[in-house]
């Protein structure tokens, strides 16, 4: 099978197999704050991500690209909407465009079409640094996004078996490219111990990809005869996994997976995220409802997280890590047993 057909498939198969509800976030609770002394133009949403400053918390994560004619049209759209919504944009992996230059286009797209945007690049972690350096140079990327999907090429047939020496090739790209690099999962989670050694490296940032939204392991499992079904419900969910990485690394932390609506990224926010990468919610949005409306749904969520701010008296992205949240069922229990002390986030105090 292509690479380009593969990419169709994965478009497809992860719209059939849809959104699970398994992040957790319906286990975080804000505690309500009935003095905010705040006005809601008071609330800006500019983030830090490193030496990067974006003008939103929300970004497009990587989908596509690479699949010919259907992937460049989809990236088209996401571009026009990050464009004209003021959101950073993942390209998917750029392998296939190094292998075949034919499909270049399906990535430059991109850039074209929102020259002044941020716009993030994409390979696995089997990338050396020339193909790292050509994938920036392809959409003058203004970072790079590594990706480890390990689960996703046990369970795809075609996929890798050899994952050794992936932390070395991190660590080598990041010295010796000129953007910044952003590590992120792609729908698992990142642990504890993984953010740890993650941050004994020069990235940028971490991006959790929690497990919870699209799976790849039913996606690819849709492409096999055997079906590798314990790998379904494998992963760290997202609620969690923000917080595991937020307290064991002194990066900016990143969440993504399975994040469906305003509350959900506030919930983000407020666990530790510094961004957060929606993907799914997006493109069926986008496929369903058409460009326009995805664009007025975007900023009405803008709104959304202006107003969930200010009801918390929140006037910055970072003043949410400080608001005091209560962790409840699984989310606690996780926590809990794995020594991360969830009790801590209900008696923080913002400070203002």
């Amino acid at each position: 099978m292509t690479r380009a057909k593969r990419k169709q498939d994965h478009i497809n198969y992860a719209l059939s197999t849809g959104q699970q509800r398994k992040t957790g976030f319906d286990q975080v609770a804000f505690v309500h704050q009935s003095l905010p002394d705040i006005a809601v133009d008071e609330v800006h949403l500019q983030t830090q991500i490193g030496e990067l400053s974006w003008g939103s918390p929300i970004f497009i994560n990587a989908m596509t690209g690479g699949g010919g004619e259907k992937t460049s049209k989809i990236n088209e759209e996401l571009t026009i909407l990050a464009r004209e919504t003021g959101l950073a944009i993942a390209v998917g992996s750029q392998m296939s465009a190094l292998k075949d230059p034919s499909e270049r286009t399906t990535y430059e797209i991109v850039r074209k079409l929102n020259p002044n945007g941020i716009v993030l690049g994409n390979l696995g972690s089997e990338a050396t640094v020339q193909q790292a350096k050509d994938a920036v140079e392809m959409i003058h990327a203004d970072a790079l996004q590594i990706h480890l999907n390990v689960i996703q090429e046990l369970t795809m047939p075609e996929g890798d078996r050899d994952f050794r020496g992936a932390m070395d090739r991190i660590h080598t790209i990041a010295e010796n490219l000129n953007v910044p690099v952003i590590v992120k999962e792609t729908g698992f989670g990142i642990s504890s111990e993984t953010a740890q050694t993650l941050s004994r490296s020069n990235i940028c940032a971490i991006d959790v990809g929690g497990f919870g939204g699209t799976n790849f392991s039913k996606i690819e499992n849709h492409r096999r005869k055997r079906m590798l079904n314990f790998f379904d419900d494998w992963g760290v969910p997202t609620a969690i996994s923000i917080v595991e990485s937020h307290v064991s690394s002194k990066k900016p932390i990143l969440a993504s997976g399975g994040i469906q609506n305003s509350l959900d990224i506030v919930k983000s926010l407020g666990l530790g995220a510094s961004a957060v990468g929606m993907a799914g919610v997006i493109l069926k949005q986008l496929l369903e409802a058409g460009l326009e409306n995805t664009i007025e749904e975007v900023n009405n969520i803008h709104s959304d997280i202006q107003f969930l701010m200010s009801a918390l008296g929140c006037r910055q992205i970072r003043d949410l890590h400080q608001v005091p949240l209560v962790l409840s069922g699984n989310v606690y229990h996780w926590l809990n047993v794995r020594g991360l002390n969830p009790e801590g986030f209900s008696t923080r105090t913002l400070t203002k």
